[in-house]
């Protein structure tokens, strides 16, 4: 794979997302990363760029990408608002062809189902309770992933249980057809992602992850 060096970070001061950024610092990567309000950000780092703007603005997310080697997305739904995931993708997926970028990962819920999915009955109760409470940011999700198999980036969605915000590593457990645990650290999960920036193992797939 190509060699990275300048990591796009969107969704990187979620509960997500700051352990992300953390870990890609700890590692030397230089971040370009979007906020809707960066005034309000008290990051004092060199190898740190912010760029304003909002995901669903294609002109936002075009300027974020120039110059990256890939994209890493730890974006949550903002409250109140009409679900976003699937305009983002789009913008997002635009911007990668236009910048000429391959590599995308991304996190997701366990409630995204997959054609390979042996959903057990905890996993699936999940997914059903997400579909009655949030039907509409659930339903995107769904088109989010498809927007992705029908895309020719090397794109992988990271499907996920309850997060702890927690700086704990510990060994994770792997599994493209059920979510193998209940919670997943934000450090392990930071590392999953940066570590599948050179390793094609998951690419054009969504695995799930929990810790052991």
């Amino acid at each position: 794979m190509k060699p990275i060096h300048i990591v796009a970070v969107i969704g990187g001061t979620g509960k997500a997302g700051k352990y992300l950024v953390k870990q890609l610092l700890l590692q030397n990567f230089r971040i370009k990363l979007l906020h809707r309000k960066p005034e309000t950000l008290t990051f004092d780092n060199p190898l740190i760029e912010i760029i304003k703007g909002d995901a669903r603005d294609y002109k936002a997310i075009y300027t974020l990408l120039a110059d990256c080697d890939a994209v890493l997305s730890c974006l949550s739904q903002p409250v109140g608002e009409p679900t976003i995931f699937s305009d983002a993708t789009r913008n997002i997926l635009k911007a990668m062809d236009a910048h000429q970028i391959s590599r995308y990962i991304t996190t997701a819920g366990l409630n995204v189902d997959t054609p390979a999915d042996q959903k057990s009955a905890q996993t699936q109760f999940g997914t059903n309770w997400m579909y009655e409470n949030f039907p509409a940011t659930t339903k995107d999700r769904q088109v989010e992933y498809q927007l992705l198999v029908d895309s020719d980036i090397d794109w992988t969605m990271v499907r996920l249980p309850l997060i702890g915000q927690t700086d704990d590593i510990s060994e994770i457990t792997v599994s493209l057809v059920d979510c193998p645990g209940s919670n997943i650290s934000a450090t392990n999960l930071a590392l999953f992602m940066i570590k599948a920036f050179s390793d094609d193992e998951f690419v054009k797939q969504a695995p799930f992850i929990a810790d052991k």
